[in-house]
């Protein structure tokens, strides 16, 4: 599945990274849309990582919050991932949104290790 993501991926056109398709009507549009939202809540956790695995380190549970997050990418993919198996055209739209919503609640409960 991650080799069919990775050509989700690659059909995005470089111009259309810069402009936002949130506007648009078509479906092609709807799954460019729900990509960069996702791509929004994955740099909101990023952020989040940086900010909250040094404060775990000196707490002490660094390395649980670690082991915690890789568990949480694996099941975030697996869950995601199902989304693809549908195929028809909309299937791109349904993972990102899935990649948002399961980040956007992981954000949160990063957001509790402050």
């Amino acid at each position: 599945m991650r080799a069919f993501t990775t050509f989700l991926a690659a059909l995005i056109p470089a111009s259309s990274a810069a402009q936002s398709s949130c506007g648009g009507q078509t479906q092609v549009d709807a799954n460019f849309c729900a990509k960069e939202q996702w791509e929004i809540a994955d740099r909101e956790l990023n952020l989040l990582w940086k900010e909250i695995k040094p404060l775990a380190d000196a707490r002490g549970n660094g390395q649980t919050l670690l082991e915690e997050q890789r568990t949480w990418l694996k099941r975030r993919d697996a869950t995601c991932d199902q989304e693809l198996a549908s195929g028809g055209s909309a299937a791109a739209m349904f993972y990102w949104t899935c990649m948002e919503e399961q980040t956007q609640q992981r954000n949160q409960a990063l957001g509790a290790w402050r």
